[in-house]
C-alpha cells in the first residue's frame, strides 16, 4: 500500500481550509485519511496547527509527500 502526505479539503465554498494528512495514494481528496498532521488556511496564508513529530515519523515510515504539501511543510520549517 503507498501511503502519502497530501491536502484534503474542507471548509465552505470559496473559503477552503485543508487538512494535512497520510492517506492511501489511490483514495480520493475527501476519502479516508489514516492520520490528520496538521490544518492550513490558504486564504490567511497561515498554517493553524501541525505536528512536526507525527510528519517525521510518516516520512520515516516511508510516506511520500505530494508538491503541494511539501511546500507547506517547507514553510513550517518541518523539512
Amino acid at each position: 500500500m503507498a501511503v502519502r502526505i497530501r491536502l484534503a479539503r474542507m471548509g465552505r465554498r470559496n473559503h477552503p481550509i485543508y487538512r494535512i494528512v497520510v492517506m492511501d495514494a489511490r483514495s480520493p481528496r475527501e476519502g479516508k485519511y489514516i492520520d490528520i498532521l496538521g490544518t492550513y488556511d490558504p486564504k490567511n496564508k497561515k498554517l493553524i496547527e501541525i505536528k512536526p513529530e507525527k510528519v517525521k515519523e510518516w516520512i520515516n515510515k516511508g510516506a511520500e509527500i505530494t508538491d503541494r504539501a511539501k511546500a507547506i511543510l517547507k514553510i513550517a520549517k518541518v523539512l
